[in-house]
């Protein structure tokens, strides 16, 4: 007598079981795989949004930046503007006494006969026009100015005889320039 086993049965069954088992955790690791994902992008969305945030913060403070440094260039504008009328008033003090010196040695320089009939000054140069009687007091002008403290060595331009025929014109042009101890310049110190 031949026994008979029917395997079929249990095969399907076990088959059923695998298959049940394995879309399980086919299903679970979809889960789990849609999970992770959902995860991985919750995370990197945080990260984006905490970059965003110090972003905006370094933006933010690039703009106080701006501001500040525009701020400091009108500052730094306004102070080159003070410095250069801070210059413009030391020189007016300066050129205050000057002026003085100046006209008090070309006073004190004349010579008989001679007359200025025009003065003008530019920077630190100053150009004469001037009448004489004769070339002779031409010539002592130039050396009396030669001598003062105010004035560097006049260089002569031109001498020529006046309509009149008796009288010389001449022009001079000379530097001047401070002279060492010039109360001009204590008086600047003075508060």
């Amino acid at each position: 007598m031949t026994i008979e086993i029917n395997l079929l049965p249990w095969r399907e069954e076990v088959r059923a079981r695998r298959s049940k088992r394995f879309f399980l955790a086919l299903g679970l690791m979809a889960v789990l795989g849609l999970g992770g994902g959902y995860g991985m992008t919750w995370h990197y969305e945080q990260q984006l949004e905490a970059q965003q945030q110090r972003n905006a913060h370094i933006q933010a403070q690039s703009r106080q930046l701006d501001t500040a440094i525009l701020e400091l260039s009108e500052l730094e504008a306004i102070r080159e503007r003070m410095l250069e009328q801070v210059q413009v008033f030391t020189d007016l003090q300066m050129g205050r006494a000057q002026t003085v010196h100046v006209f008090s040695d070309l006073v004190t320089s004349l010579v008989d006969g001679v007359h200025y009939t025009r003065l003008s000054r530019e920077q630190g140069s100053l150009r004469l026009v001037g009448l004489a009687e004769n070339n002779r007091q031409v010539s002592d002008q130039l050396r009396a100015l030669a001598a003062t403290d105010a004035f560097s060595v006049p260089m002569l331009s031109e001498v020529e005889t006046g309509e009149d025929g008796q009288r010389r014109r001449f022009s001079l042009s000379m530097s001047q320039h401070m002279p060492a101890g010039d109360p001009g310049e204590n008086a600047q110190e003075v508060p």
